[in-house]
């Protein structure tokens, strides 16, 4: 009888435990956030710069006719994850539907980012440049802006990247 009374409280004490688990792991799923980053119909992320929580998600959504890419800074990045060379498909590409691309951090740190096709690493420092003249995105789109005016080396205007804060947890 007392072993059946022990086996009983055993098995009770495991079904508590495993009730607040579950609890804990879906109150810790419902705390995550979904954070947008646009890229609206021109070469750039917005916001640039954004703060989230350990454990949050980033959608990036290309509203852009073009196709971009979310590349990660490596070199400089304090936070995972690493080798992430994605295109996000433009409209023009993806049957006329904005492509997407999500990411889940699970450390804190600093995640920095950039479309591959609108800047270039530079080998001293590995921040994001934009490869034409003045810094600008080299291009031959419209000859008029270009410097001289009618060449093919135009500038078009800074690097496409953003930065991501990663918070650590935060606990109610």
């Amino acid at each position: 009888m007392r072993l059946r009374v022990r086996g009983l409280l055993l098995l009770t004490l495991g079904l508590a435990v495993l009730v607040g688990v579950a609890s804990r792991l879906s109150a810790e799923k419902a705390k995550s956030h979904h954070t947008l980053v646009g890229i609206p119909a021109e070469d750039r992320f917005a916001p640039f710069a954004i703060q989230i929580r350990q454990g949050d998600t980033v959608d990036w959504v290309n509203n852009d006719t073009d196709d971009h890419t979310v590349v990660s800074n490596d070199a400089i990045n304090t936070a995972n994850p690493k080798n992430i060379d994605v295109i996000v498909p433009g409209t023009d590409s993806n049957g006329g539907q904005p492509g997407t691309f999500s990411i889940t951090f699970h450390d804190p740190g600093i995640w920095n980012y950039y479309c591959r096709f609108h800047s270039t690493l530079n080998d001293e420092y590995h921040q994001p440049f934009a490869p034409g003249p003045r810094g600008g995105i080299q291009t031959t789109k419209d000859p008029s802006m270009c410097d001289p005016a009618g060449s093919d080396t135009c500038d078009f205007g800074t690097p496409m990247m953003g930065v991501i804060t990663i918070l650590p947890h935060h606990e109610d």
